[in-house]
């Protein structure tokens, strides 16, 4: 079974490549907002779990705006 970290690290590394200008630190910020909304503390209190659930999200949205446009 995989592990939350080991989602994630996986879902970080799919959405590199698909978004390869967005730097690593805002993509981890924008994730903690896309779980807990715009709050300072989303950076620090957002579980594993809840970040690859916003990164699954996000690299769904984006799959979904590439596939629109080819």
């Amino acid at each position: 079974m995989t592990s939350s970290r080991e989602e994630l690290l996986r879902l970080v590394a799919e959405l590199s490549d698909a978004d390869p200008e967005l730097r690593l630190g805002q993509m981890l910020t924008n994730l903690a907002t896309l779980a807990r909304g715009p709050q300072p503390e989303a950076v620090w209190d957002c579980e594993d779990d809840e970040l690859a659930a916003a990164a699954s999200r996000l690299l769904t949205r984006l799959r979904e705006r590439h596939a629109a446009v080819a």
